[in-house]
């Protein structure tokens, strides 16, 4: 499913059990059809239909939305093995470890809020008539030390866009993982035609500007003494890439 392609479904049945199952991220399915009060043949009908046409997938009894977005792939730099993939729901609580551990140093204030989001959400990957929301995580042993976030608002006059935020773990740093995320992000952009990522860093994470300006983005505004950290003012660096 193209996530900025528009969402039909034929009947009404069909639109509550995929707007269930994506707002709570995955369900069960007999609590999907107790919880709608679907009769048990109409709403297996309807769930054969929404799987035919790549809005659900099915396993082991559990119901989540169809996201194509590849399949995982796996990297050794300097001895480090790690493994570049579409995350799951059950990759949330690691995710919102990551991001809250990164956001501990304070210089990545959008990523934080993103946190809070998914974790008071209890969903992960989004895809509804208001917005997209998409995710990859780089793991090492399983555990999550990275993740790459899209997030775009189905608003017509600005579905040619999505916002972005990646990092990775401190102790993972200088491996590429940040690299290999960022690509993987922006190929699943620019295949579900997107055409331009975005995103706001304050003025005193060189660190995240300098890694940005490498892979071709530029600055297209600065918001000056937006942030306050610590009880410094910082300036809000607006970037950008068009893909």
């Amino acid at each position: 499913m193209v996530m900025n392609e528009p969402l039909e479904f034929g009947h009404e049945d069909r639109r509550r059990i995929y707007e269930y199952v994506e707002r709570h991220g995955s369900a069960d399915l007999e609590t999907v059809r107790e919880r709608l009060g679907v009769d048990p043949s109409g709403f297996r009908h309807h769930v054969a239909l929404l799987k035919r046409d790549n809005r659900l997938e099915e396993e082991q009894e559990t119901l989540r939305v169809t996201i194509d977005a590849g399949t995982e792939e796996e990297y050794v730099t300097d001895g480090l093995e790690f493994q570049i993939r579409p995350a799951r729901q059950d990759d949330l609580s690691g995710i919102v470890g990551a991001i809250r551990q990164v956001a501990t140093e304070k210089t990545y204030i959008e990523a934080e809020s993103v946190a809070d989001e998914i974790d008071h959400q209890e969903a992960l990957l989004r895809h509804n008539e208001l917005e997209s929301r998409m995710f990859f995580v780089a793991t090492v042993e399983r555990a999550v030390v990275g993740w790459v976030h899209l997030h775009a608002p189905e608003l017509e006059k600005l579905g040619h866009t999505a916002e972005l935020t990646v990092g990775v773990l401190e102790e993972y740093r200088g491996h590429g993982i940040g690299s290999h995320l960022l690509a993987r992000g922006l190929q699943w952009a620019g295949s579900n035609g997107y055409e331009k990522v975005y995103q706001s860093v304050p003025s005193s994470n060189e660190e995240a500007i300098a890694f940005l300006e490498e892979h071709d983005w530029g600055t297209e505004a600065i918001r000056k003494n937006h942030y306050k950290l610590d009880g410094h003012y910082a300036d809000e660096v607006m970037m950008a890439v068009e893909l």
